[in-house]
């Protein structure tokens, strides 16, 4: 997942634990006894769903099919936050992210990224898919080399019935077995 799964998954706990959660990609390293209690629980959920998602079942079989393997699981993320934004993001819940984002201290090495996800209102735009393809490619052109991600623009794009049936049986289990209480 990318940001609203991870939003979405943490929403029920404080906002510290939240804000954990959105910017664990920019946290690294296994020792995170410097961050409050409760950014650090969200950082730790964040990595547990990561983990979760990429040994699914159905996100390993989508592996074996989709097109340059190596980078696809970055696609995925973010187009599962493209379902989630235009099926289950709630407008409450966007803008507690974007307080939490614009408020507090963020990553230097993500700030950038999430100052611009703030400014854009990333998040809504997800439910627009080729929103999502545009996001992916942009991911691309961070990363050497050719961008590979873009090249998975038209491969998503035909494969948009699959990615959604994909995505209708992966989120209910991921919600039931990984949401926050």
């Amino acid at each position: 997942m990318n940001f609203i799964g991870h939003a979405l998954l943490a929403a029920s706990g404080s906002d510290d634990f939240l804000f954990g959660n959105l910017v664990a990609d920019g946290i690294k390293g296994a020792e995170l006894g410097h961050l409050p209690a409760e950014v650090e629980r969200g950082v730790r959920m964040h990595r547990r769903v990561d983990a979760t998602i990429d040994h699914h079942p159905e996100v390993r079989a989508l592996l074996e099919i989709i097109p340059e393997r190596r980078v696809a699981g970055v696609a995925l993320d973010i187009v599962w936050d493209h379902f989630l934004a235009r099926d289950r993001l709630d407008p409450g819940l966007a803008a507690r992210c974007y307080r939490l984002l614009s408020s507090r201290a963020l990553p230097e090495r993500q700030a950038p990224l999430l100052e611009a996800l703030v400014a854009g209102r990333w998040l809504e735009r997800y439910a627009d898919f080729a929103f999502t393809l545009g996001a992916i490619e942009g991911v691309g052109r961070r990363l050497s080399g050719p961008n590979r991600l873009a090249a998975l623009s038209p491969w998503l794009s035909e494969h948009y019935p699959l990615l959604q049936s994909t995505y209708a049986r992966l989120w209910p289990d991921l919600e039931r077995r990984l949401s926050s209480a």
